[in-house]
């Protein structure tokens, strides 16, 4: 049987947890789940990867889609990139994110 809602969490700039549920369903990423739960998140360019304002760490062990070179040549040019560094709107809502643990960026400059 599949999910139709998984759990994530998100840890904001103040170090404080999120449980957010979020629907397997609707296509969304996780910059999407975050703005319709009204946390600090941008997401200036609307999920193109064009901007570096979903930028967030994944905490957790979960198996994630490869990035795409357009994610990579982002992140290549955000700040505080650290290897865990992933961008929330290439990250899409599935049944694989269940559970998922991410902390949200410093802002860059």
């Amino acid at each position: 049987m599949s999910k139709d809602i998984v759990k994530l969490t998100v840890i904001d700039r103040e170090g404080e947890k999120h449980i957010l549920e979020a629907p397997t369903d609707m296509n969304m990423n996780l910059m999407e789940v975050c703005k319709s739960y009204e946390l600090p998140v941008k997401g200036t360019c609307g999920g193109m990867a064009l901007c570096s304002t979903c930028h967030c760490y994944v905490m957790s062990e979960h198996e994630l889609p490869e990035m795409s070179e357009d994610e990579e040549d982002m992140l290549d040019q955000a700040f505080f990139v650290e290897d865990s560094s992933r961008l929330g709107c290439q990250l899409h809502v599935s049944e694989a994110l269940d559970g998922l643990v991410v902390k949200l960026a410093p802002e860059g400059e």
